[in-house]
């Protein structure tokens, strides 16, 4: 549960749980609203992905994040 908690007290990643909720997308458009480096947003979904909040795939050159909400839920 901590790391639930820390992972929301960012106010980035939350921006990119609440774009996720919508769609899959990759690390390149998480970032981009953002105006952050593809290394600070690929940092910012590790911890998500430590909480158990993202799943990211790699399909080629192309990492692919989505939501798993359910961490959110208990």
């Amino acid at each position: 549960m901590d790391s639930v908690f820390h992972a929301l007290a960012h106010g980035a990643r939350r921006d990119m749980l609440g774009r996720l909720a919508g769609r899959q997308l990759t690390v390149g458009e998480l970032a981009e609203p953002l105006a952050m480096s593809l290394a600070a947003a690929s940092k910012h979904i590790k911890v998500l992905e430590r909480a158990g909040l993202v799943e990211r795939t790699v399909d080629g050159r192309r990492h692919v994040c989505r939501l798993q909400p359910a961490p959110l839920a208990s």
